[in-house]
């Protein structure tokens, strides 16, 4: 048994990411960030030229689209978050751990999402005021 625990702590000692590989995983990080951020700017700027005054229904639905939007911007964003604590981990516990938190943090703010979401599906269409 003892054997075995060695292994396994020889085998999470010898995590290391190169230095290189460390930095090309930054880099493309910020740079899908950032690309993303460009994509997301373009998404805000025509749905706000589409924003005059119309009839409830039609304001609704807009109403549904911005959240919906800005629900996957947030989860986008949480990803990117994520992946750049990923390349810094210093070993697999960390990497577990930063796994673990993301994942318990995405399924909460996934429900609270859908949650809000289907009261502004429900106002919508009239089933809730």
């Amino acid at each position: 048994m003892a054997r075995r625990a060695r292994k396994e702590i020889t085998m999470a000692e010898k995590y290391e990411i190169p230095t290189e590989m460390r930095d090309f995983a930054e880099r493309s990080v910020a740079q899908a960030r950032k690309a993303f951020e460009g994509f997301m700017g373009a998404v805000h700027k025509t749905s706000g030229a589409f924003n005059v005054q119309q009839n409830p229904a039609v304001q609704g639905a807009q109403d549904v689209q911005s959240k919906a939007v800005s629900f996957a911007e947030t989860n986008v964003n949480s990803a990117f978050d994520l992946a750049e604590r990923l390349v810094h981990a210093k070993d697999v516990q960390e990497v577990i751990a930063i796994q673990t938190e993301y994942v318990k943090a995405q399924m909460e703010a996934i429900q609270a999402q859908t949650r809000e979401l289907g009261d502004a599906v429900q106002k919508v269409t009239g089933l809730k005021k």
